[in-house]
C-alpha cells in the first residue's frame, strides 16, 4: 500500500474535499441549480408538485389529481382559451362563473425559486381578486418559466408584453391553510395548490 502511495502520490489532508458539516460557517453557500431551488421552496410553501416529461403525462397526472380529490363531477374555472383546448378531453366540466367552481385550472406568468411562489397576472386571473378565485388550483406551467426571483419576472412579463404590460400582476405563496396567520402571510389567500411542471429545456 505504501508503495502505491510513492508512486502514484495521495493527496494531501488539506487538498480534499470537505465534508458539508466540515465547512467554516464564512464559506460561501453552495448554490443550488434554479429548478431544484424552486421545487424545494415551492414544496416547503405546502405545493404539490407533478414533474411531467410530455403533455401525455400532464394528461396523465391530471386524471390522478381528479381522482385523488373526487373531482370527476364538480365545476373547473377556466379563463384561458388554450388551455381550454388543451384540456378538453379532460373528466370535468367548465364553468366561467367563479363562485360555481371548486377548481381554478390556469397558467402563470414565472416560477419564483428563492421564495416558491408563483407570479400570475391578468392573463390569467384577468381582474379578479386572489379571494374571488376557488380554494383549489392546479397550475400548468412549465420548466423555462422558472426564474431566480420577483423583479427578473417581471422583467420577463415586459419584455414578452411590449404592446400591452398585464396589469393585477401577484404573487401566491401560500399553498396551505394556516389555522394561526403570521406577519408575513397577513392578507394573503392561502390555496390548496397542484403544479403540473412540463420539461422543455
Amino acid at each position: 500500500m505504501n508503495l502505491f502511495r510513492k508512486i502514484f502520490g495521495s493527496k494531501p489532508e488539506t487538498e480534499k474535499d470537505l465534508k458539508p458539516e466540515e465547512r467554516g460557517k464564512y464559506m460561501p453557500e453552495i448554490k443550488l441549480p434554479i429548478d431544484e431551488r424552486f421545487t424545494i421552496n415551492f414544496k416547503a410553501n405546502g405545493g404539490k408538485f407533478l414533474y411531467c416529461d410530455d403533455l401525455n403525462e400532464v394528461l396523465e397526472n391530471l386524471d390522478y389529481i381528479i381522482d385523488e380529490n373526487n373531482w370527476q363531477e364538480k365545476e373547473f374555472l377556466i379563463l384561458d382559451k388554450h388551455l381550454k383546448s388543451i384540456f378538453k378531453n379532460a373528466p370535468f366540466s367548465h364553468t366561467l362563473k367563479s363562485n360555481e367552481a371548486v377548481v381554478f385550472l390556469t397558467t402563470c406568468e414565472n416560477l419564483i425559486a428563492n421564495d416558491g411562489s408563483l407570479l400570475i397576472s391578468s392573463n390569467q386571473i384577468y381582474e379578479k381578486k386572489l379571494q374571488e378565485l376557488p380554494p383549489n388550483f392546479i397550475v400548468y406551467a412549465t420548466t423555462s418559466q422558472i426564474t431566480e426571483n420577483i423583479g427578473e419576472g417581471l422583467r420577463k412579463i415586459k419584455s414578452k408584453n411590449k404592446q400591452k404590460i398585464p396589469t393585477n400582476i401577484t404573487t401566491i405563496k401560500h399553498f396551505k391553510s394556516t389555522e394561526e396567520k403570521d406577519f408575513l402571510s397577513y392578507g394573503s389567500s392561502s390555496k390548496n395548490l397542484y403544479l403540473l411542471l412540463l420539461e422543455d429545456l
